[in-house]
C-alpha cells in the first residue's frame, strides 16, 4: 500500500539515527526533579525503556513514546517500522501493549494524503498485530516526516524487567542482528540495494512479541531494547542501572548479511560518534577486536532487538525455544560480572 511519495530522500536521518546526542541528552534533563511517587516503581533515574506505574497489588501501567524518521520509501513499511519500535519499549519491559496513540509530525504540503494515509495503516498494522488498540493521536505540522507511538501496556508490578535487574553470573542474550544504521547509511551512499535494504527493514518491522513473552516463561530479570544509542549505549546502561559491568564477545553478534563489508568500506551514522563518545571511558575493547570492528557497538539501530541478562543455566534453553518460535538470530552475546566499577569489556569469545 505505497503513496506516490518518496519519503526517505525527505529524511536527514533515518530512524533511531536522529535521536539527540545522549550526551547532550543527560545535560538537558539533568536539573529535571520530578516529585516521588512510591506508586512510580521506574521512572527517568535509570535511563529505562518505559515507566511503570502502579495501580493495584497486581496490576501495573507501562508508559512509553517513541518516534522515528523514515527508514525506507515505503510509507506503509516506514509506519509498520516506527510502531514496532514503539512498542518495543512496552516488550522490552516485560509488558503486554493494549492501546496507542499515534504521533504525527508531518509535512502541511507537498505530500500526497495518500502517502501519509499509508504510514498510519502501516502503524495500525502493527498495533493490531500486538493485541493493542488505536486510540486516537496527535499531528503538528513539521517539514520532515516524523511518526511513532505513545503506547500504554500493563504489567505484574512485581513481574517486570527493567535494565537494572542484571546480576553477575547471568548470560546476555540478543535477539535481533545489529546493523541497521549502517544499512540505512550504506543506502544512502549507494552502497547498498533497495531489494537489501527492504529484506533489513522487514526485520525491523518484526515485533519484539514473541521474544519478551518468551524471556516472561523463563523468568529473565533484566532486559532493554537496542535502539539509538547503539549496542554499547544500551549495555552501558544496562551495566550503570544494575550495578554490574557486561562482558561481550565480538565474534558472537548475529549481524545483518553485509554488515562488515560495510564496516570495511568505512560507512558510519551521523550518530555513530556521539554513541562512541557517550561510553567513552566506560568501553574498553581487548586488542585483538580489530578497530575496523568497534563502531558496530555504537551503530544505531531502529527497531532492534530485546538485550537480556537472565540465569545463565536456563539461557541455552531461552535461546533454544526464541529460535524455534522465529527468533532465528537470537544468540548468547555476553555474561554480567561483578565490578566496583561497572563498565563493558569487548572481547573474543
Amino acid at each position: 500500500m505505497a503513496g506516490t511519495c518518496d519519503i526517505w530522500s525527505l529524511s536527514k536521518s533515518g530512524g533511531c539515527a536522529a535521536k539527540l546526542s545522549p550526551l547532550l541528552l543527560r545535560q538537558i534533563t539533568s536539573s529535571l526533579r520530578p516529585r516521588r511517587d512510591d506508586r512510580l516503581r521506574v521512572g527517568i533515574e535509570t535511563g529505562d525503556d518505559a515507566a511503570i506505574y502502579q495501580l493495584t497489588d497486581d496490576t501495573a501501567l507501562v508508559l512509553t513514546v517513541d518516534f522515528i524518521t523514515p527508514v525506507f520509501s515505503d510509507p506503509f513499511l516506514y509506519g509498520q517500522v516506527a510502531a514496532a519500535n514503539a512498542l518495543s519499549d512496552v516488550y522490552a519491559m516485560g509488558g503486554r501493549p493494549v492501546a496507542a496513540l499515534n504521533v504525527c509530525c508531518f509535512p502541511g504540503s507537498g505530500v500526497d494524503a495518500a502517502t501519509l494515509g499509508a504510514i498510519l495503516e502501516g502503524g495500525l498494522s502493527k498495533i493490531e498485530e500486538a493485541g493493542a488498540v488505536l486510540a486516537g493521536g496527535h499531528t503538528v505540522r513539521d517539514d520532515e516526516i516524523k511518526y511513532g507511538l505513545s503506547v500504554t501496556g500493563l504489567v505484574h508490578p512485581r513481574q517486570f524487567t527493567p535494565n537494572s535487574g542484571a546480576r553477575p553470573g547471568d548470560a546476555l542474550i540478543l535477539t535481533k542482528p545489529i546493523g541497521t544504521g549502517l544499512h540505512i547509511s550504506g543506502a544512502k551512499r549507494g552502497l547498498v540495494s533497495e531489494d537489501r535494504l527492504r529484506k533489513v527493514v522487514e526485520e525491523m518491522a518484526v515485533l519484539n512479541r514473541t521474544a519478551a513473552e518468551t524471556m516472561t516463561e523463563f523468568e529473565a530479570k533484566a532486559c532493554t531494547d537496542i535502539t539509538g544509542f547503539g549496542l554499547a549505549g544500551h549495555a552501558w546502561g544496562m551495566a550503570r542501572a544494575s550495578g554490574v559491568s557486561l562482558r561481550l564477545f565480538s565474534d558472537l553478534l548475529p549481524l545483518y548479511s553485509g554488515t562488515r563489508e560495510l564496516l570495511e568500506q568505512g560507512v558510519a551514522t551521523g550518530a555513530t560518534a556521539d554513541n562512541a563518545r557517550n561510553v567513552e571511558g566506560r568501553i574498553r575493547f581487548a586488542d585483538d577486536v580489530r578497530e575496523r570492528e568497534r563502531p558496530l557497538f555504537f551503530d544505531p539501530q531502529t527497531s532492534g532487538g530485546l538485550f537480556i541478562a537472565m540465569r545463565r543455566s536456563d539461557a541455552d534453553r531461552l535461546v533454544k525455544r526464541l529460535r524455534e518460535r522465529g527468533a532465528r538470530a537470537a544468540s548468547i552475546v555476553g555474561e554480567a560480572v561483578a565490578s566496583d566499577r561497572p563498565g563493558i569489556e569487548v572481547i573474543k569469545s
